[in-house]
């Protein structure tokens, strides 16, 4: 397959004009017509896409208002009956749905068939053992195909699922499925990272016993070696019978909580996030395909498609990978570094990954895409990459650079290979985030490419860049905000019964009528934005104090509790530095007990700290002993300020010293501040 196929936007602009009269003079005409007609622009997408429901909708928003627009009321959906209505036509294709491989470097398949009953056997196992809708399944797994069987299982039978990574502590997952009350937990006993075997064993244990309300544990296991549990996965999967292949997933309404994922903010527990089946349906259809560009892989004008986009079972880009499955594209997932081991680094390893399995996109975080660069891999070392079409990035702002770096080595590896679409790769550059499952900002295969910057807003998306004064600039970086509802927005945070915890977390800023017009409330999403004249975007990292490594978030509250249990630590303070391409830095800012010095032994002892309640993604780059953490009079951790200063920002424009209960301690931080600076500039 090659680049020369039509483009998804473009087959679906010749719907518009022919289905409903509709044409427009630009792409931004056509964006502005998605948010200011939200009811024409998302039944297009539903009968554009083919969406099903045994009973028709009643309106497609029933209140246009943020937070709590209802989407569709009346229909019926289900996630998983999604996926499987392209079973038949994609085998009889001969298209496997997942291809999928891990560092042992064994590439494996599993049909669409295959997968259906693996799922319906899981389902049916789960419904026998008292799940009913509504009950959560937690699982703790890597990206392998038994996770993305496990979750249309839940998917199927009306159960919330909800994943955590197995390279995160015991404490973190706790802090996640202790406030959902799963019923099963679906867990593994060993993870391969980075060519060391990590034995999980424990870590399910304490999980087991932190966790009352789990009534049944199923294992993964390759080992076998875990004692007494109640079901193993490959069991269940492996049966089949009349009642397995009768099985169908049942109807649901449109807002039926699909999953539970997580984002953290600076203070408390990580916010359980809660979406809708329908919602994530037609979202995820109009990123993957208007924006992404991917299409069904047994359709002619996009035969063979196989979309790939690195990520652990912790980030919401797994959600997003399994969406391709939604739109009937066959699945390329890796578990393992991307990286190879710490002691022999080997950035060409998923590379190698997307030649063997043919994958026509390659997406990934963009500091995986700066580290390649950095490594000057030999792409022609990696093996046949002629079918790679496209890559995608988010996570992080990437840079020009990076993206030039790569433009250049895709272009000479075409006139080896005879890519058309190397000679000039297309970038579908992203940024949304886990908050509502999609992006905000993408990419277009119609428009101009600029390195370092993202090609427009997406449809639907009614995306601005607000001054301080909440109003829309172009061409000044200002704070992303959304003003009209999308149907992926949560549903609501898990136990936030009044709404207060999800109100704080995105209006608080731009509350009702917060700019005396009478509007409503509007999303602030934590980002900086600048929107260019010509439309494109450029992404210029976090507007919040929140961490941000690689495309993992982290709530500072979580690394605090980790580090402060330590009797040496008194206090802590942590910035993440991550801006505009640039490297992500992270320092950590520690007050020690008296008598304790920051010598190797206790940075060791912080840093296990830090691995043991969260994970190694979020060790800090450097550790620094001060006297004190700056404070508020209310006493908050000024993480923000502090943050600003190390950005470059002037002081008086970023801390007021008469709201501080310490003003005496910034003298040492804008000292630090400077000798950073004056470094970056060096």
């Amino acid at each position: 397959m090659t680049a020369a196929f039509v483009p998804q936007i473009a087959l679906y602009r010749n719907w518009l004009a022919e289905r409903r009269g509709l044409s427009f003079a630009s792409y931004e005409d056509m964006r502005q017509w998605s948010v200011r007609d939200l009811d024409g622009f998302w039944r297009s997408i539903w009968d554009y896409y083919d969406l099903q429901s045994p009973r028709p909708f009643q309106t497609v928003i029933a209140e246009r208002k943020m937070p709590g627009a209802v989407w569709f009321p009346g229909a019926q959906v289900n996630y998983a009956r999604q996926v499987f209505r392209h079973v038949e036509a994609a085998d009889a294709a001969g298209l496997p749905a997942i291809v999928s491989s891990g560092e042992d470097g064994e590439l494996r398949q599993t049909s669409w068939p295959e997968l259906r009953r693996k799922a319906a056997a899981l389902a049916l196992h789960l419904m026998e053992k008292g799940v009913e809708p509504g009950d959560r399944v937690a699982a703790y797994l890597p990206n392998i195909p038994e996770t993305i069987i496990g979750f249309l299982a839940s998917a199927s039978i009306g159960a919330v699922w909800s994943v955590c990574a197995p390279d995160m502590a015991a404490p973190a997952v706790i802090d996640r499925f202790k406030q959902i009350e799963p019923k099963v937990l679906i867990a593994c006993d060993a993870v391969t990272y980075a060519g060391r075997r990590h034995d999980r064993r424990d870590v399910v244990a304490e999980l087991r016993r932190s966790l009352p309300t789990v009534e049944h544990v199923i294992l993964h296991s390759e080992t076998g070696a875990v004692a007494a549990p109640d079901a193993l996965l490959a069991a269940i999967t492996a049966r089949a019978g009349a009642a397995i292949d009768a099985f169908e997933p049942m109807w649901l309404p449109f807002d039926h909580p699909l999953w539970i994922v997580y984002s953290s903010g600076t203070t408390g527990l990580p916010k359980p996030i809660v979406h809708g089946h329908g919602g994530i349906i037609i979202v995820v259809l109009a990123l993957l395909g208007l924006h992404n560009d991917i299409g069904c892989s047994y359709h002619p004008n996009s035969f063979g498609e196989r979309y790939h986009w690195y990520s652990s079972t912790g980030w919401i880009m797994w959600n997003s990978q399994v969406g391709g499955l939604l739109g009937g594209t066959t699945c390329c997932i890796f578990d393992g570094s991307p990286g190879g081991a710490k002691d022999k680094p080997d950035w060409a390893t998923l590379w190698r990954f997307v030649a063997q399995s043919k994958a026509t996109f390659f997406g990934a975080g963009a500091a995986f895409f700066a580290s390649c660069a950095k490594a000057e891999i030999d792409l022609a070392a990696a093996g046949d990459l002629s079918r790679l079409r496209c890559l995608g990035s988010t996570g992080s702002p990437l840079s020009a650079d990076t993206q030039a770096w790569f433009n250049a080595r895709l272009a000479g590896l075409s006139k080896i290979n005879g890519s058309k679409a190397q000679a000039d790769i297309w970038w579908a550059n992203i940024s949304g985030g886990t908050d509502f499952a999609g992006a905000f900002i993408g990419g277009n295969r119609e428009l101009p490419q600029t390195p370092g910057a993202m090609q427009c807003r997406l449809l639907g998306a009614a995306v601005e860049a607000f001054s301080e004064q909440g109003r829309p600039v172009t061409d000044e970086v200002g704070e992303l905000v959304c003003t009209e509802p999308m149907p992926s927005m949560p549903l609501y945070f898990w136990n936030d019964k009044d709404g207060a915890r999800y109100r704080a977390s995105y209006f608080e800023t731009y509350p009702d009528n917060f700019d005396g017009s009478g509007r409503g409330p509007v999303w602030r999403h934590g980002d900086w934005l600048k929107v260019n004249p010509d439309g494109s975007c450029i992404i210029y990292g976090r507007s919040d104090a929140t961490i941000n490594r690689h495309g993992l978030r982290m709530g500072t509250s979580e690394l605090y509790s980790a580090i402060e249990a330590l009797p040496e630590v008194l206090d802590s303070l942590v910035v993440d530095l991550e801006y505009l391409g640039r490297d992500s830095y992270m320092p950590l800012f520690v007050v020690l007990r008296e008598g304790t010095a920051l010598d190797a032994g206790m940075q060791a002892k912080i840093n296990k700290a830090i691995e043991a309640g969260l994970s190694r993604r979020f060790l800090p780059n450097e550790i620094f002993a001060v006297a004190e953490i700056p404070r508020t009079l209310s006493g908050k951790k000024q993480e923000l300020p502090i943050k600003k200063l190390l950005l470059g920002q002037p002081v008086e424009k970023v801390i007021n010293k008469e709201a501080m209960a310490n003003p005496g301690c910034l003298d040492w931080y804008l000292a630090f501040a400077r000798d950073h600076l004056a470094r970056g500039a060096a």
